[in-house]
């Protein structure tokens, strides 16, 4: 499979995603002009480029942006959707593009959403899969499939209704209108508005803070969210309390602590 390819130390080179990686961050640039469409292609080398950031143990943090500036990504590629004459096809397209979006949000390695431009349908989707996502305040979002006569496949009905309550997602899956980056933000769609030069640079900067902590930790903290969320509260907490256990045995807890009495920054070792 083409994955081997990627475990060298030589950076993945791909066609439509710029793939960089520096100070423990990586950045997963979509470009596929002129709108940045999820196509098969797109999503084959997306799935890639995420399995590039969890297999290497130098990389802390991931941000996925898009390279245009109007279009963070604006959605499935509609003419591979025209093909689709027959619900076994449908399927297989939609089975495929959750699998890429599960893997980045079951992921033990944090990915913020750095969204610089439109966010439609399945870029909205990819988004929402994201753990943390700062959008310019020039931005809109949609799932605007219903336009098509079709619904959102890669995660919107799901992921959205969990993050803005089935009410307010009802009326955007089924007007298919768009919601501006101020209403995203009321909403709970994303996590904070700022002026577009500054997405990234936020977006880094949120990453550089995480970075600053241990590996143990992040992932623990991301693993006990997941499986939390997934269940009751009681089971949650049972999962965090298990969790909470195992980081206790770790060298970074002992570090943490100690540098806290002795007042001091601590120096995690990831171990």
């Amino acid at each position: 499979r083409r994955l081997a390819a990627l475990w060298s130390p030589v950076m993945p080179d791909f066609k439509f995603i710029n793939f960089s990686s520096e100070n423990k961050i990586a950045i997963i640039a979509i470009n596929n002009p002129p709108a940045n469409a999820l196509s098969s292609k797109v999503m084959e080398e997306l799935d890639d480029s995420v399995d590039a950031v969890l297999k290497d143990d130098d990389i802390k943090v991931a941000i996925i942006t898009g390279t245009d500036g109007v279009f963070f990504v604006a959605g499935a590629d509609i003419k591979e959707i025209a093909n689709i004459e027959n619900a076994a096809t449908g399927q297989e397209l939609t089975a495929k593009g959750q699998a890429v979006l599960n893997k980045i949000e079951q992921s033990e390695k944090p990915f913020i959403a750095a969204i610089n431009g439109l966010t439609l349908g399945g870029g909205c989707e990819l988004a929402m899969a994201c753990h943390i996502r700062i959008a310019s305040d020039m931005t809109k979002f949609g799932q605007p499939e219903i336009n098509l006569g079709i619904i959102p496949g890669f995660g919107g009905t799901q992921r959205l209704p969990r993050l803005v309550g089935s009410g307010k997602a009802a009326e955007i899956i089924l007007t298919g209108d768009m919601v501006t980056a101020k209403e995203a933000h009321r909403i709970g769609l994303v996590d904070k508005i700022v002026p577009p030069d500054d997405v990234l640079k936020q977006a880094k900067g949120i990453a550089r803070r995480i970075t600053s902590k241990g590996k143990l930790a992040i992932a623990a903290a991301l693993k006990s969210m997941n499986r939390g969320l997934k269940t009751s509260l009681e089971e949650g907490l049972r999962i965090e309390s298990e969790i909470f256990g195992k980081v206790c045995e770790t060298e970074d807890k002992k570090e943490g602590v100690s540098a806290f009495l002795e007042k001091r920054q601590p120096k995690f070792k990831d171990k």
